[in-house]
């Protein structure tokens, strides 16, 4: 059989980049029980409430649901279940310090399978406040028409051929 190479992703956190400045983002792997790897290969989780925290010098992330793998009997999971992450010492060391300001919490940006291991990329992360929403709606929306009136500058300077 061929080793799974590539990465393929199952789960993903838009709503993080939206309502959070990411400053830190690190790879971790993921401590599962087989029917929650069966799950995954399934392309089934919900990253929507999850959140990392610090305790007892490991990183555990919380609330992240993978639903129970469907033809697993009385060894299923618990679909949200804590669930440890594999990061180095020195990486764990930064993430304490860094969490320690007030303000700044570790949020999962997307679940994926790397070289056939199950991976959940992590980032430290202050909240927007929603004048900080508005803003970048507001930049991305004259961005956008920026782009629009080169364009339109550009088609009338060529008469339309360009």
């Amino acid at each position: 059989m061929p080793r799974e190479t590539g990465r393929k992703l199952v789960a993903q956190n838009k709503r993080a980049r939206y309502d959070y400045h990411l400053d830190d983002t690190w790879e971790a792997g993921l401590v599962l029980t087989g029917t929650e790897v069966k799950a995954l290969r399934a392309g089934r989780a919900s990253l929507a409430d999850g959140y990392a925290r610090v305790k007892d010098g490991e990183v555990w992330l919380e609330g992240v649901h993978i639903p129970e793998y469907l033809q697993g009997t009385w060894t299923n999971h618990a679909p949200r279940r804590p669930r440890k992450l594999l990061l180095h010492r020195r990486e764990i060391q930064k993430i304490i310090v860094k969490t320690k300001e007030p303000g700044v919490t570790i949020v999962p940006l997307s679940l994926y399978f790397r070289d056939g291991k199950a991976k959940v990329e992590i980032a430290l992360a202050r909240g927007k406040k929603s004048y900080d929403k508005r803003q970048a709606i507001a930049k991305r929306e004259a961005g956008r028409e920026m782009e629009r009136a080169r364009s339109a500058r550009l088609r009338a300077r060529t008469g339309g051929r360009g």
